[in-house]
């Protein structure tokens, strides 16, 4: 019975599918949006499968969690620093348009 039930535990963790990664995620908000908390994302993705196939599930499904956590922080980011950027264009073009330094 000892074997029969391991190898029933085997057939089950074979059906059950590990967390999401969120690896691409991770990758385009490195590229696109913030290097640093992209990059920490990317390195928590990467532990998903590792500690999913090592057996350890609840490392994974935290790793995933963490994956997803550091990746909408570096899309915010990204975003925000954008919006400042602009805004601080915008104001310059108008300082510029003030002062006369800038003709219409």
């Amino acid at each position: 019975m000892n074997e029969q039930e391991q190898q029933i535990q085997q057939v089950q963790q074979q059906q059950e599918t590990p967390p999401p990664n969120y690896l691409v995620f991770a990758i385009l908000t490195t590229i696109f949006c913030c290097q640093v908390f992209g990059i920490v994302s990317i390195i928590f993705a990467a532990m998903v499968n590792s500690k999913w196939v090592s057996g350890d599930k609840e490392g994974a499904l935290q790793a995933s969690k963490n994956a997803k956590t550091w990746a909408i922080v570096a899309l915010i980011s990204g975003i925000a620093v954008g919006l400042i950027l602009a805004l601080l264009s915008i104001f310059g073009i108008f300082t510029g348009i003030a002062s006369g330094g800038i003709d219409i």
